[in-house]
């Protein structure tokens, strides 16, 4: 019997300021919740967004998702 290889879907997140692109399981991160976690980045403390759409902690993140995580402070 032929095995299939299996595949692990993953998302690829570009981590801003720093310009990293990080490849992380889908499992591990369903939720934008869940993948700012991941990241140690508190919820409040940064922008997750998926093309041109700002995504909330509730949102799912799918599998081969491209998103875009940046860190935003306040100065002043």
């Amino acid at each position: 019997m032929n095995k299939l290889p299996f595949e692990i879907p993953t998302v690829t997140v570009r981590l801003q300021p720093e310009e990293q692109i990080l490849e992380i399981p889908r499992h591990k991160v369903k939720t934008v919740k869940r993948l700012l976690l991941y990241l140690g980045i508190r919820e409040c403390t940064a922008l997750v967004a998926r093309g041109r759409e700002l995504l909330t902690p509730d949102r799912a993140v799918l599998p081969h998702d491209n998103l875009l995580v940046r860190k935003v402070t306040s100065s002043g």
